[in-house]
């Protein structure tokens, strides 16, 4: 995992939201249903929790995971870095087919506890599906369903294929392809942080 390899806080909108609506807190109610029918949550929320994040946790030194995925998203990020004098150095878009991410969504689990993500087909997990780094359990997460799946793809074709552009013209969008085997993409994104870090 990039935040024990490199020490650098890594955040994911969709693990706060998961957290808030375990939670029972009215951000996670006013938010599960569309994180159950496979919809974006809206642009005002995510942005909210990204500069709630930043403002705990400085301006850097970090990775967002699944953020941004709208243009209005990526913008706010550039404004409130801005704010926070840092720049963005990195923009990584993994490339996967359609029906890689129906196999992996088919078969994901995730930790309980932490949001450790690995597959139920992974020897290590199949038997006992305990956690590596924290013992909790790896369980499959209620939105992991393949009919929510091409609502998640729609979206992703309608509201986040632009960033690709977005990032492009600024000349940090580095593309990998993520339909190889976890090791080898891990590789390929530590070496791009190893490079941006040394420089």
């Amino acid at each position: 995992m990039i935040t024990r390899q490199f020490g650098i806080p890594v955040t994911s909108p969709g693990a706060i939201l998961r957290r808030e609506r375990d939670l029972g807190t009215p951000l996670g109610k006013e938010t599960a249903e569309v994180l159950q029918s496979g919809g974006l949550v809206s642009d005002k929320i995510i942005i909210e929790l990204i500069e709630d994040w930043l403002r705990l946790h400085g301006g850097h030194g970090f990775v967002f995971d699944g953020f941004p995925r709208t243009l209005r998203q990526a913008e706010s990020l550039m404004t409130i870095l801005a704010r926070l004098r840092t720049a963005l150095d990195l923009a990584i878009w993994l490339e996967v087919s359609d029906q890689t991410v129906r196999d992996r969504i088919s078969g994901r689990l995730q930790c309980g506890e932490c949001g450790f993500t690995t597959s139920s087909s992974s020897a290590q997990f199949s038997e006992r599906p305990v956690c590596p780094y924290c013992d909790g359990p790896l369980v499959r997460r209620n939105d992991d369903d393949l009919s929510v799946l091409q609502t998640r793809l729609q979206e992703f074709r309608t509201k986040t294929e632009p960033l690709a552009s977005f990032y492009g013209k600024m000349s940090i969008l580095h593309r990998i392809d993520g339909n190889r085997d976890r090791e080898a993409v891990f590789s390929d994104i530590s070496r791009l942080i190893e490079d941006k870090s040394a420089a």
